[in-house]
């Protein structure tokens, strides 16, 4: 394990004040299973940095330091089964429901995290290893959320809920020291919360609504700030 993984976030007073799925989730039948794990190969034109090697190991050690924190926050705590990356719609499926590309979710049917992984690595190469943490800490909310019982009426109040924790954990570990603020980061996550915001015109009460890009930085810099008190768990 990477004791203190490069990941570099620095959320700073101006986003604080500026308002501080990724796709939908499935809730499909629970007794569905978890798909074998899969060697992706990721091709991409890059100059050394970015690369699809260093995109997975950050892939890695979010996932190791989400089930440490977990750990750490609830007794008899069992960590998500797998992170199961996909290159093709259909490729994996939660509980009978294929999953579509440019995705990532929580599958509570087989108890893991799946994400489309072209997808993904442009994300990490346009917006930075921030995003991975973040997207990393939203599902694994979930998965949380799932193992405490919690079901929201609507799907925005879910999502919002899941973006607290993310922004707990995120803040919780780097005040520990198990990740590491370095310069630009605010701006990666800035960018990512903007990128999976609702389009403009989307209903709050709909279902598949995740939150406008104001309300989800709200919600992460809430539980960023303030840990997990401010996450109504």
């Amino acid at each position: 394990m990477r004791a203190r993984p490069a990941f570099l976030l620095a959320l700073t007073a101006a986003l604080i004040a500026a308002g501080c799925a990724l796709g939908p989730d499935s809730d499909s039948d629970p007794d569905g299973g978890v798909p074998a794990p899969t060697e992706t190969a990721v091709s991409a034109d890059t100059d050394g940095t970015d690369t699809p090697e260093e995109f997975e190991a950050d892939i890695r050690a979010a996932q190791e330091v989400a089930e440490d924190y977990w750990t750490s926050k609830i007794n008899g705590f069992q960590p998500i089964r797998q992170v199961v990356p996909y290159e093709r719609e259909g490729e994996v499926d939660c509980g009978g429901e294929p999953l579509p590309r440019n995705n990532a979710v929580y599958c509570p049917a087989g108890d893991f995290i799946a994400y489309d992984v072209n997808w993904s690595f442009d994300a990490f190469r346009q917006i930075g290893d921030a995003f991975v943490f973040y997207l990393l800490g939203h599902e694994y909310a979930h998965g949380i959320q799932a193992r405490l019982g919690i079901q929201k009426e609507f799907t925005i109040e879910q999502e919002l809920q899941a973006d607290c924790m993310a922004g707990a954990f995120i803040g919780d570990q780097e005040r520990a020291g198990r990740l590491v603020m370095q310069k630009g980061d605010t701006e990666e996550l800035a960018d990512g919360l903007e990128a999976v915001g609702d389009d403009p015109g989307q209903p709050w009460f709909a279902e598949g609504s995740h939150g406008k890009p104001e309300e989800r930085t709200r919600a992460f810099a809430g539980g960023y700030r303030d840990s997990l008190d401010s996450c109504g768990l």
